[in-house]
């Protein structure tokens, strides 16, 4: 092999050189430190200011080394993050991936994978598919349903809605109408906040209906929306687990609507449509089979790491049409009926994000799996009775999945704040303060499996 022509410093950034070896001696060594660390502390944030005297400069002309970056980080910089696959992390919406997921993630980054085109990585594009067909069978799904694994629930969602709405466009054109001076999207009033920067993104309206006291959209909340906005409204959402209160749509009941309305029926289940996997909730999820796309993020409570998402279209032909991209030097892709995951979201580089959990699913099978998501729901169960019996605390809503929110009496927002910050000083738990219609409160996420009843009770305890 000849000497490239890069100047030696550049050399040295892709040769294997011992320099090269050492390097990935520390980065492996770390990396196995952390993956079978089993006291991994909480941690919490640290002021930026302190942050500049720790680290100080660290993107110089001459490089500080892997020795002094590696120790950088390990000593100053990923102790200012919090832990979010620590048990005690039961705040927001945590992360719990699996030592095989985990391990995986690095070899993804090792092979240099593309996943963008079924030329450049069908052996990764395969397996992925075979997670999106198993995935789309226990959602009901047909088995001609597909899709791809994309960054988060937020990009999931717009992509979805972006097929929609496509989908829509067609059909006027092809019945020779003319379409409507504004798009709507219908959906509850407590949908997550990604389906109102999606419509920001599309120049579109949310039509956000009202809730009952449940919580719950249901048909009839529905109807009168379509009744009044007709054939604007292209798509309705269903959400499949709040991220707030874990609370799931009455799904079936939207989707008997498609008989009487055209629209597509999406269903956001980002956090909480893992819960279908578990026999303890599978018959909340009623309707999902009737959905046109769906989509669940395996970061949250499907145990890989981030970032991804799974979408997953009824008609995978209709995420195509809307996001297949056209360029010259792309033909040699788009020509063929090939499946290219960069063809089905609004994206086109992408990398192989599914794969993490191809392998954890692989090596531990899916009972495992419908196993850790039935613990969490009888977790949930377990400490929502134990708030029950518990003098001056409440439940503010009957937990539907694995999210547990409640009150301590006479609390303001500002008790709530002084007991999170003082529960992650003490290194005892991430519980950040949440409100419902202007009251405070409190919640466990709880999606760990290696979360405790003990711990959640000693958590309450300190109130």
């Amino acid at each position: 092999m000849t000497e490239s022509d890069a100047p030696a410093n550049t050399r040295r950034m892709h040769e294997v050189s011992p320099e090269t070896v050492d390097l990935v001696d520390l980065v492996l060594e770390y990396s196995r430190r952390r993956i079978l660390s089993t006291d991994t502390p909480l941690d919490g944030p640290v002021a930026e200011a302190e942050l500049a005297r720790l680290v100080g400069r660290t993107v110089v002309d001459e490089g500080i080394g892997a020795a002094r970056a590696l120790q950088l980080f390990e000593d100053v910089l990923a102790p200012a993050c919090i832990t979010t696959d620590h048990p005690q992390y039961l705040s927001f919406i945590p992360t719990a991936p699996t030592k095989a997921a985990t391990a995986f993630d690095l070899v993804v980054s090792a092979s240099a994978v593309y996943g963008g085109s079924w030329l450049e990585g069908s052996g990764a594009v395969f397996a992925e598919n075979q997670v999106l067909s198993w995935l789309a069978g226990e959602f009901g799904l047909p088995d001609t349903a597909g899709g791809v694994f994309v960054q988060g629930g937020t990009l999931g969602n717009l992509s979805a809605l972006v097929a929609a709405r496509e989908a829509a466009r067609t059909r006027c054109e092809e019945a020779g109408e003319v379409p409507p001076a504004r798009w709507r999207i219908v959906c509850s009033a407590e949908a997550h906040s990604s389906i109102a920067s999606a419509a920001r993104v599309m120049d579109v309206e949310v039509v956000p209906v009202p809730v009952g006291d449940s919580g719950m959209l249901t048909g009839a909340d529905v109807r009168g929306a379509l009744e009044e906005h007709g054939s604007s409204v292209f798509a309705v959402v269903a959400t499949a687990g709040s991220t707030n209160f874990g609370i799931v749509d009455d799904v079936a009941s939207l989707a008997t609507l498609k008989a009487e309305f055209d629209f597509w029926l999406h269903v956001d289940g980002a956090y909480g449509l893992a819960g279908m996997l578990s026999p303890l909730a599978r018959a909340r999820f009623a309707g999902v089979e009737q959905a046109d796309s769906v989509i669940v993020d395996p970061h949250k409570w499907l145990f890989a790491p981030f970032d991804a998402c799974a979408l997953i279209y009824r008609d995978p032909a209709a995420g195509r049409r809307a996001h297949t991209q056209h360029a010259e030097y792309l033909d040699t892709l788009t020509e063929t009926s090939e499946w290219s995951p960069s063809d089905y979201a609004a994206h086109l580089t992408r990398r192989a994000r599914g794969l993490p959990f191809w392998f954890s699913l692989a090596t531990y099978g899916a009972q495992a799996y419908r196993d850790a998501i039935g613990a969490s729901l009888q977790l949930a169960h377990d400490i929502a009775r134990e708030i029950d019996t518990r003098e001056g605390l409440r439940l503010v809503r009957e937990p539907q999945l694995s999210v547990v929110v409640f009150e301590r009496d006479g609390w303001s927002r500002a008790d709530y704040a002084e007991w999170s910050a003082r529960l992650l000083a003490e290194q005892r738990a991430f519980v950040t303060p949440s409100s419902h219609q202007g009251r405070p409160n409190t919640r466990f996420a709880i999606l760990n499996p290696m979360t405790t009843f003990e711990q959640l009770v000693g958590i309450l305890d300190t109130m």
